[in-house]
């Protein structure tokens, strides 16, 4: 059909697509500008709304979290530059929110009033709004790959525990060569990669021993310290 809409969105695995915008911190070239970070780039619907309020008071307090793991955050919305500014300051001079106050957000805001940046990244999605950017979460690593994707509708806030946990979990394992199981946490057993023939796997179920420990052939999980974790955060 000649009038219908194509969108699109990076994928798990693609290279970020590049683009130069203006920010509450002054002009950036994305990603390049942050090459060698971690980079979590993420939207939301619109400037002056409760939801978006209570995330970016949450945002705006979590920076030194993220920093100390090698991480920038950035984010965006479809609106002018004056409009984050002035809703920025009145966070900062009104709002206090679950023991939040005086929270002051200093990680760039993208204005976005073209929405180019937005359809470049998926971040429209029509079934909820032509409009409104949803809850879209990317992260990139230090290549500029992107490696999780998250999306949430405009009714419902991030969970910022996630967010976090799934940061550390892509640096564990990267640093480590392990997969994570469900709900991992530092400290938690990880799970060793499966061995390339049975008969390698069979012998080393056979012979687990130490640390690690094996449910069957193809599930073999070993313990990975805490302090081991910690210790590896954030490095290239």
């Amino acid at each position: 059909m000649e009038n219908e809409v194509t969108y699109t969105m990076p994928r798990i695995g693609d290279k970020a697509p590049s683009f130069k915008a203006k920010t509450t911190q002054g002009d950036i070239n994305f990603p390049e500008d942050f090459k060698g970070k971690w980079l979590i780039l993420f939207s939301h619907p619109a400037d002056f709304t409760p939801v978006c309020t209570s995330e970016f008071m949450t945002f705006g307090i979590m920076p030194p979290e993220f920093e100390a793991h090698n991480c920038q955050l950035v984010g965006l919305s479809i609106d002018g530059l004056y409009s984050h500014i002035a809703w920025l300051r009145t966070i900062k001079e009104k709002i206090e929110y679950k023991g939040m106050k005086n929270v002051e957000v200093k990680f760039p805001l993208i204005e976005d009033i073209t929405m180019n940046v937005a359809k470049t990244y998926g971040m429209l999605q029509p079934g909820e709004s032509t409009t409104h950017a949803v809850r879209a979460v990317f992260f990139i690593d230090p290549k500029g790959i992107v490696r999780t994707i998250l999306y949430y509708p405009l009714s419902l806030g991030r969970n910022f525990d996630e967010i976090k946990r799934v940061l550390i979990g892509l640096q564990t394992a990267d640093n480590f060569n392990v997969a994570l199981p469900a709900d991992w946490r530092p400290g938690d057993d990880v799970i060793v990669p499966t061995a390339g023939s049975c008969g390698v796997a069979k012998d080393r179920m056979d012979n687990a021993a130490g640390d690690m420990t094996c449910y069957d052939w193809f599930f073999c999980t070993k313990k990975l310290p805490k302090e081991e974790v910690e210790k590896k955060l954030g490095k290239k």
